[in-house]
């Protein structure tokens, strides 16, 4: 599968070769669901915490005497019935995480980026190279037009470019070690470098 790559101001810089095992397999949903779900379920904080009826700051005084007052009957105030009462089964602090086969999450990936091949949102850049300015680099993001985008680079990350890159809104920038499914699909536009290309056949091979 052969692709035409551009520099950032616009110009031709030859083609590139992908490898169809990455980029020209048939996109399953099914696959990219569940790495999707994987990586947002791992990445919960299971912070959540609710006060239990022994919890909460109330007196444990019987509210008023089992019999005689025509009422049900009663212990304390904290019982989940009352207003201001502990909750009964709320969340408790637990990991959402869960296993998912490395396979199954090697597979999601290359998934991804054929999704992207064959949406013709894919972009193959010669490199990933900037002075640090980051107006010059919005104005050239403007003018290839992309909107929301996310830069997959080789093994480490451009620093000028990062840094120039880092206050334009709608643009990300990750090494290939950082690539995940999740970000490749909330892009619209999935840009990756020579050197990214070739680092994620050698990572996913």
């Amino acid at each position: 599968m052969k692709l035409n790559v551009i520099k950032l101001d616009g110009a031709k810089a030859g083609s590139v070769d992908l490898d169809e095992a990455l980029f020209g397999l048939e996109p399953r949903v099914d696959i990219l669901h569940r790495v999707v779900r994987w990586q947002r379920n791992n990445a919960q904080s299971g912070t959540h915490k609710v006060k239990t009826r022994s919890e909460v700051n109330y007196s444990t005084k019987k509210i008023y005497r089992q019999k005689g007052t025509g009422g049900a009957r009663h212990g304390a105030r904290s019982a989940p019935i009352f207003r201001g009462g502990g909750i009964y089964k709320g969340p408790t602090p637990r990991s959402h995480g869960h296993d998912l086969p490395k396979k199954v999450r090697s597979l999601g990936l290359k998934h991804a980026l054929s999704a992207k091949a064959q949406a013709g949102e894919l972009v193959v850049i010669d490199a990933a190279i900037s002075d640090g300015k980051t107006s010059l680099l919005a104005k050239m993001v403007e003018k290839l037009g992309w909107k929301r985008a996310l830069i997959i680079d080789g093994a480490a990350v451009n620093e000028n470019f990062a840094q120039a890159a880092r206050n334009i809104d709608g643009l990300d920038i990750l090494p290939t070690m950082g690539a995940n499914v999740y970000d490749i699909l909330k892009r619209d536009t999935l840009v990756i470098t020579k050197a990214g290309v070739e680092a994620l056949e050698a990572r996913l091979k």
